[in-house]
């Protein structure tokens, strides 16, 4: 049987077996077959690098193929825990009661009945952007996805249910879902040819992130939510329709940037989407179903940031109580407290390269590090020698200055 998945209302953070996690997943995973250029096995590869979920599932389950669907499910699940990774179960358009398809509930109620003892199963996905405007008058009412959750928890009430939102809704539009999720999120990809084409408006740049991040905390009333990030998406990939799309992908940079930002802003879960869209891979990444380019790149560095023993309490901690502030206004952070360490995640979302000022820190703190950022050891020889540590700065009477450019990320550590 799988463990409980619960939610800590301390923080947001997923509980699996009572052990906090951040979950970082990937939305399609490799594979199972795939195989690096280095010849290891994809889920082996991502999971050990700090993926920790692939999203499974499709979305036309069908009560006539449904027997072959699951066992095909069953496989791929089967797989993924082998390597210790978690699965995301996708229950396509059945979670929708009574919905245009008379037969949904008896769907619904097959799926999660195979699936809810699934050791690899920790949380289901329900309708996928219900209240996309593209839609337009087909859009997915409220009322539907409510009494297809309070189905789910009745036949399960040991796994969480998550809704991600697109882009362009405004808050009121979202907030009728609130009893429909457990978990909700939103999807932005704001990397592409003109630039801010997934989220429209007048910010076209990455940090439309957290502007996405405030906007989904506000609609989810202070239950938690995940940001989906761009590997590729459907707008840098020429089809027929638009066959003069120009491929574009976020650079280091700008995904580290994104991560960030979306933690920054109330984030505790992320996904990044588009690895598996092979119409934009090279020859060789396309054989192998899976972006294994942009993941050496861009991605592995990332998640593997993420999920250091240095960074990971950050992310599932509390807030602090009293949270640090910046002397510039184009700085955005937030304070994360455990027993022993406070936390600092700053990003700058744009302006010039300068050092900014942060204050309000505990006047007994007068040195902290900046985590995944490494000097050498200015001790002597031959202690210093050949020794990375984490960069420093110095805090006196609560503050201190570092140097900040636009998309800039640091993850500052003070000890108690």
């Amino acid at each position: 049987m799988s463990p409980a998945v619960t939610i800590d209302p301390a923080t947001g953070a997923l509980l699996v077996g009572g052990e906090k996690l951040f979950p970082v997943g990937l939305s399609n995973s490799p594979p199972r077959t795939s195989k690096t250029p280095a010849g290891r096995n994809g889920l082996d590869e991502v999971a050990a690098n700090g993926v920790t979920f692939v999203r499974t599932g499709i979305e036309d389950w069908s009560v006539e193929f449904a027997d072959g669907q699951i066992a095909n499910q069953r496989e791929l699940h089967a797989a993924a825990a082998e390597h210790g990774l978690h699965c995301w179960l996708w229950l396509g358009t059945t979670p929708d009661l009574p919905g245009p398809n008379p037969g949904n509930e008896r769907l619904l109620t097959k799926i999660v009945t195979a699936f809810r003892n699934d050791p690899a199963v920790f949380a289901y996905k329900g309708m996928d952007e219900p209240r996309n405007p593209f839609r337009g008058d087909a859009w997915i009412r409220p009322a539907g996805l409510v009494r297809a959750h309070a189905k789910i928890k009745e036949l399960d009430p040991r796994h969480p249910v998550v809704i991600v939102q697109a882009p362009r809704s405004p808050v009121a539009d979202l907030i009728p879902y609130r009893p429909a999720f457990d978990i909700t999120g939103v999807d932005i990809y704001p990397v592409s040819y003109p630039p801010g084409l997934h989220a429209g408006g007048t910010n076209t740049d990455v940090n439309v992130v957290g502007t996405l991040a405030r906007k989904t905390r506000e609609a989810a009333g202070g239950k938690p939510f995940w940001m989906t990030l761009q590997i590729a998406w459907s707008g840098v990939v020429p089809t027929t329709r638009m066959p003069h799309v120009v491929p574009r992908y976020p650079t280091l940079q700008q995904e580290r940037f994104m991560a960030y930002q979306a933690i920054v802003n109330g984030a505790r879960g992320l996904i990044f989407f588009g690895g598996h869209l092979t119409a934009v891979m090279t020859p060789e990444d396309a054989a192998s179903g899976w972006n294994w380019t942009f993941w050496r790149r861009v991605l592995r560095p990332v998640v593997s940031e993420l999920a250091s023993p240095a960074v990971q309490p950050a992310l599932v901690a509390p807030n602090a109580p009293s949270q640090v502030t910046a002397a510039s206004s184009d700085v955005e952070l937030v304070t994360r407290r455990t027993a022993t360490h406070l936390y600092v995640i700053a990003v700058r979302i744009g302006g010039a390269v300068s050092q900014v000022t942060l204050s309000g820190l505990p006047g007994s703190v007068t040195r902290g590090e900046v985590l995944a950022e490494y000097v050498q050891s200015p001790l002597p020889p031959p202690q210093g020698v050949g020794r990375q540590v984490p960069r420093t700065v110095t805090v006196a009477g609560g503050r201190f200055t570092d140097w900040f450019a636009a998309h800039d990320a640091h993850v500052y550590r003070f000890a108690l």
